[in-house]
């Protein structure tokens, strides 16, 4: 093999025999290297194929920013998520997940503490990726010393499954942005609004129906669970106009998507609408 890259004295990019880009890894494998110089096998540790040729250049950058342990903790990470996920994830990952440790990481050091905001969506609809997650918390502080909170785990699942997207084809993604965007203007028509797209209650909505559509594209029902009809009677009751909207909502998915939406999802989707349109006039009569 010979080195087309150096990242750094113990990371270098190369080929293997089948012409595929491979991060190679191992201590002192590039001291005193330069392109073109062989590799030496006897210093090679970890190694791992990039299928996506352009991800190359962003993990170099990355790696010449941060510590290699972040790497290194993002491709056990990973490599532990690929035997436990029934999908493929996009070579991207390993440059997103390796940033985000590296930040969360040093956030943890300064004592500085952020709460996941969509930690109890992905704790519900991604229990696979979230369980991922918490051993992942288990690992990093195995190597490392430091023990993240539980929302950190929420984010490194997160990860996990924005990494799905890549495998999706352009007819997948241009239906899910539709649908995405045809839900949205039926809250903003059907409450008279225009919603507030810089805030938190936003983000939590649009996230949600990304899910959401996502699911509904891959035809993955929401998980089987005994709905609570209590508290489906307590959210159409105490929040009327938002489950109104939300019933508005599920006719149209059943309607253009043949997708049923059960009873978990509209309390869910009658809290959301609620939230990102709370700060408006709820006395304002809504179109029927």
């Amino acid at each position: 093999m010979e080195i087309k890259k150096v990242f750094n004295n113990n990371v270098v990019l190369t080929e293997n025999k089948h012409g595929q880009e491979m991060v190679v890894m191992g201590r002192g494998l590039a001291f005193k290297k330069r392109p073109g110089d062989p590799v030496d096998p006897d210093k090679v540790e970890k190694t791992f194929v990039l299928e996506n040729q352009g991800v190359s250049d962003k993990l170099a950058e990355l790696l010449s920013e941060i510590p290699e342990e972040y790497f290194d903790l993002s491709y056990q990470i990973i490599d532990y998520a690929k035997t436990r996920l029934p999908y493929k994830l996009d070579d991207y990952i390993y440059v997103a997940l390796t940033d985000h440790l590296s930040f969360a990481i040093s956030r943890y050091k300064q004592g500085i503490h952020l709460p996941n905001a969509l930690l109890w969506e992905i704790r519900k609809y991604y229990k696979q990726e979230f369980q991922v997650a918490m051993a992942s918390l288990d690992l990093i502080e195995k190597s490392i010393g430091v023990r993240l909170e539980e929302d950190e785990a929420g984010s490194i699942a997160l990860h996990l499954v924005n990494s799905q997207l890549s495998g999706e084809s352009m007819e997948a993604t241009v239906k899910m942005t539709k649908m995405v965007n045809n839900i949205l203007n039926i809250v903003k028509y059907y409450f008279q609004i225009e919603l507030d797209e810089s805030s938190i209650n936003y983000e939590r909505f649009l996230t949600h129906l990304r899910f959401f559509a996502l699911r509904s594209v891959r035809e993955e029902r929401a998980p089987v669970e005994h709905s609570d009809n209590f508290l489906y009677e307590q959210v159409k009751k105490k929040y009327h106009k938002a489950f109104l909207c939300s019933q508005k909502v599920a006719a149209f998915v059943e309607t253009n998507y043949d997708w049923y939406v059960t009873k978990d999802e509209i309390i869910y989707l009658t809290l959301h609408i609620h939230r990102v349109t709370n700060r408006h006039d709820m006395n304002a009569n809504p179109s029927d």
